[in-house]
């Protein structure tokens, strides 16, 4: 898929300084705002100001339509419905609201549904589905976590990849502000929801400990048996692997797609897989501990405080 969204750009070689690295990311960036991304999107003929209102040329600056045929070409439909790995996506609903996910457990995926959870306004349109309107469910919440925690089933060790850190260095120039704006946007409710369901998990374990040493006559009082019901939940382990931007990546890097960037990127998460590898050995104790636990594995690894 990225080889083919990225195929477009002009690659060359280049000296390896901030300052052009800058410069051809900014280029690459310009490029795809003003002539999209061949098999991904493409420019409106019209500003969506000058089309008439309630079209699609009203409603977003780019026509997502060329994404369809690229996933269609690309994903065995029946293999992602039927086969053994569970997919959700979420999206919000336009009009109401409403955030949901599109779940292989619960109906059938095709592309219109991977396409809605990455249809973020107003540069790319939503996309309808059985009469409803969706659009990117990253205006709500930027992490899975929620729905892949209200569907557990025994103990779980989880991978969540941050694209966007929570914390880097002061802004010195205007596109350090353009790019920590969005990295704010992008990873605060992200970190804020893995945060409470970890600590949910951390006090349902409290919880269960003080249970335990309650005299054996107060067992069956129906507030003690309400609470335990409520405490009943596997441990989970929580993996970040946060990707750190570089120094010339700036506001644009939402939307800069070349193969420069794109390899850069790759080697960028091997490099954490393989850390995350080297201290595999941390996260196996704490899971035979039977304990819940986050860990930030692009620093020292240590638990993180939940």
């Amino acid at each position: 898929f990225w080889d083919t969204m990225t195929g477009a750009l002009p690659s060359f070689p280049i000296f390896p300084d901030d300052r052009i690295r800058e410069f051809l990311h900014e280029l690459s960036a310009a490029t795809v705002l003003t002539m999209g991304v061949p098999g991904f999107f493409s420019p409106r003929l019209l500003p969506p100001t000058m089309a008439f209102p309630g079209t699609p040329d009203a409603l977003s600056y780019y026509d997502s339509t060329p994404l369809k045929a690229t996933l269609d070409g690309l994903i065995d439909w029946d293999l992602l419905n039927d086969g053994p790995v569970r997919l959700s996506v979420g999206a919000v609903d336009v009009e109401s609201g409403n955030f949901s996910y599109f779940d292989t457990t619960e109906m059938r995926i095709d592309a219109r549904h991977i396409m809605a959870s990455g249809a973020l306004p107003p540069g790319l349109p939503a996309v309808e589905i059985d009469g409803r309107l969706w659009w990117d469910g990253g205006l709500v919440s930027n992490t899975p976590l929620t729905h892949v925690l209200e569907h557990q089933q025994g103990e779980l060790l989880a991978f969540q990849i941050d694209l966007f850190p929570a914390a880097t260095e002061r802004p010195r120039t205007i596109m350090d502000v353009m790019a920590r704006e969005k990295e704010i946007r992008f990873s605060s409710r992200t970190r804020q929801v893995s945060d409470l369901m970890m600590r949910d998990r951390k006090d349902r374990e409290l919880a269960r400990r003080v249970l335990a040493k309650l005299p054996p006559e107060m067992r069956d009082d129906p507030d003690v048996v309400a609470l335990a019901a409520r405490t009943n939940a596997d441990p989970v382990n929580l993996v970040h692997l946060i990707h750190r931007a570089n120094a010339w990546e700036g506001g644009s890097r939402d939307f800069e797609f070349s193969a420069r960037t794109m390899r850069e990127h790759w080697n960028a998460g091997m490099k954490a897989v393989a850390e995350t590898m080297a201290n595999a050995q941390l996260i196996a104790q704490n899971i035979e501990t039977g304990k819940s636990a986050a860990f930030d594995l692009t620093q020292p690894i240590t638990p993180r405080p939940i």
